[in-house]
């Protein structure tokens, strides 16, 4: 088989884990003439896969045998699926192609598992130390971990790989034994309590080096997985409802330190099991899911705040934080001039970083309406939720939980409408020019005028090791 067809059966295999992103790595690049990549995105094609996901990495398997028989997965041992193998110096031919060819970023690498665990392992971790060792190779770099392989290799996929993942799967215990029964929980738990350990460890040995190279002159601590770990959980492959998967990713966050839980809905497969599905998982279902991480990692929510009805689900029909805004009206309306930064954030239609222009602006004077418009910000969403000069809700529709509802849900963009429509380019330039006057007045404010300069006009408006399941 040649490399061309090896790479169409098994990039095609990869397209089902989700759980990869060139976030959280160290920067690194190749303009000082030593080595070759970067980890900088400049300049990278993303292609599509066929389900319409986007990927910036080469993002391939190294083989799709496997001695795994995991029902949901399409290259299980009983499948009736084409086979391919890379060689690593295959892997590592194509990725500097790729690269020098200015198509990827780096390599996503992940495979089933041939012969043994440590077998397998010892071929990823293969892959990357000749990039990194022989070829210089300064691109990101993500392996899949095999639960059950020897920690001296898990060690060594560490010291060349920018991230490192293992895949959860499945959110319970015991859908994981039926589904997959080859695979361990404990082991899972074990691995995963490893690399944070590792982890852990290598980023108090950089700390520690940097305190002291000031001083003293100090060798470099070696790196171990800069970017952390992540891992993906299969949404829709069995019963469980969404409120157990947020728990169970905020158990991951807490207790293993996880840079990134990735959401997948699942697919039929052909040749399927009768234990699965017939249907795949709404799209919707999985968005919904990354908005509610979302919520749970900068928004200061907790899991248990977010699904709350009776069926455990998101509500399809509108973004979690609206959700959860309405079912508390009690909380609303906030002053937007005088609420605490926690506040602000459950506020539906303020993101993180509007909220701290707002907090910005509110130092020099209150913000207005005018200023939110220049925000640009949904203030169909945000209006019945605060108070501000000007604006109270009323007593009719902003504040009846069952109308605004309504309103709102029909509101909501869906994941596929049409864009709006372009603007003009001096519209544009104006408000940049608005931003920009709202995100400089603290420090026009607090800079004292000239001596001989008249008084200055007013400024311009601104706006311990857990459980890694509940049931085992």
């Amino acid at each position: 088989m040649n490399l061309r067809d090896k790479l169409r059966i098994l990039a095609d295999a990869a397209k089902y884990d989700a759980s990869c992103a060139s976030s959280g790595t160290t920067r690194r690049d190749s303009r000082d003439g030593k080595g070759l990549g970067s980890t900088e995105g400049m300049g990278i094609c993303h292609s599509y896969a066929p389900d319409g996901r986007c990927i910036s990495l080469l993002k391939i398997l190294l083989t799709n045998w496997c001695v795994y028989d995991c029902r949901y997965c399409i290259n299980r041992a009983s499948s009736d699926v084409r086979r391919a193998r890379f060689t690593p110096e295959e892997v590592v031919k194509l990725t500097l192609d790729f690269y020098r060819r200015n198509y990827i970023e780096g390599l996503f690498l992940s495979s089933g598992i041939i012969r043994t665990p440590d077998y397998t392992m010892e071929q990823l971790v293969r892959v990357a130390k000749l990039l990194r060792s022989e070829h210089g190779f300064r691109g990101y770099i993500h392996l899949k971990t095999i639960p059950d392989a020897d920690q001296a290799l898990i060690d060594e996929a560490g010291r060349w790989a920018d991230r490192l993942s293992i895949n959860v799967e499945l959110p319970s215990a015991d859908s994981l034994a039926r589904l997959a029964p080859e695979k361990d929980p404990a082991s899972i738990r074990r691995s995963m309590a490893g690399l944070r350990g590792r982890i852990d460890e290598a980023k108090d040995a950089a700390r520690e080096a940097r305190r002291i190279s000031n001083a003293t002159p100090a060798r470099k601590p070696p790196r171990f997985a800069p970017g952390g770990q992540s891992t993906q959980l299969i949404v829709g492959a069995d019963a469980s409802d969404d409120r157990r998967i947020l728990t169970l990713s905020a158990r991951l966050y807490g207790g293993y330190r996880l840079r990134r839980v990735y959401y997948s809905a699942f697919s039929p497969i052909p040749d399927a099991s009768t234990d699965l599905p017939a249907r795949a998982a709404p799209l919707l279902r999985e968005h919904r899911l990354y908005q509610a991480d979302w919520l749970m990692r900068f928004y200061g929510f907790a899991a248990d705040e977010i699904a709350t009805g009776g069926d455990g689900m998101l509500d399809l029909g509108m973004d979690p934080k609206l959700a959860w805004a309405l079912r508390h009206r009690e909380r609303f309306p906030v002053d937007i001039n005088r609420a605490d930064k926690e506040t602000l954030l459950r506020v539906p239609g303020l993101g993180v970083r509007n909220v701290a222009r707002i907090l910005d602006a509110r130092r020099v004077r209150a913000v207005t309406l005018d200023d939110l418009a220049r925000l640009r910000l949904p203030l169909a969403k945000v209006l019945p939720f605060v108070t501000l000069p000007g604006h109270r809700p009323g007593a009719g529709d902003e504040v009846e939980s069952a109308v605004l509802a309504a309103r709102l849900r029909s509101a909501q963009i869906g994941l596929f409408d049409a864009p709006p429509p372009a603007r003009e380019e001096g519209e544009l330039q104006a408000e940049g020019e608005s931003l920009q006057a709202i995100a400089g007045v603290a420090a026009q404010a607090e800079a004292p005028p000239p001596a001989a300069a008249p008084a200055p006009a007013p400024a311009a408006p601104r706006p311990a090791q857990p459980s890694l399941f509940g049931d085992d």
